[in-house]
């Protein structure tokens, strides 16, 4: 009698598992909607406006197991001289609608982009705020349909090689 209801816990457990793994499935990319529509009012307008002339080139995607917003985005005007001014996003969950301001030089497909970025951060339960500030360096090559190269930021993990594809715009200015 006992191994039988040790059993029925067993098989109850794992459907209430199931029943909430598919809830979740429904529920997760709902508030990342929402957080992302929200973040989208609030400061996407600015930003789209400022990238509209600009070319984008993307990796960004939503991971489907945890909804999340990963990847980068590099948005890059070239200007006659040869000098280049760009914004490059880094998605680590949700839509970072703040480019980091990077800029350099581009030679023939040859493209290398400097910049730094200051991370405002909120320690808990403190809610103390931390400043942080790192290095960024891109380097590789620009073609009209890609960014192949490399992206370093000082203090963080990054793949060693990033491919960005040319896009129309950043992924949150899609709406």
């Amino acid at each position: 009698m006992d191994a039988m209801n040790a059993n029925d816990s067993v098989q109850h457990a794992s459907q209430i598992r199931r029943r909430l793994s598919s809830a979740f499935g429904v529920i997760a990319p709902l508030v990342l909607l929402v957080t992302l529509s929200i973040s989208n009012v609030m400061a996407a307008p600015d930003q789209c406006a400022k990238t509209a002339r600009m070319q984008v080139y993307s990796s960004a995607f939503v991971d489907e197991e945890t909804g999340d917003l990963l990847g980068y985005e590099l948005a890059v005007h070239q200007h006659k001289d040869s000098t280049v001014d760009g914004l490059l996003y880094v998605y680590e969950g949700a839509a970072n609608d703040d480019g980091i301001q990077i800029s350099g030089l581009v030679s023939g497909k040859k493209l290398t982009l400097t910049g730094k970025w200051v991370e405002h951060l909120t320690e808990y339960p403190s809610k103390k705020e931390i400043i942080e500030t790192h290095l960024v360096k891109m380097d590789g090559t620009l073609g009209p349909r890609w960014f192949r190269g490399r992206l370093i930021i000082e203090g963080m993990i990054t793949p060693d090689k990033v491919v960005l594809k040319r896009v129309d715009r950043l992924w949150f200015c899609k709406n």
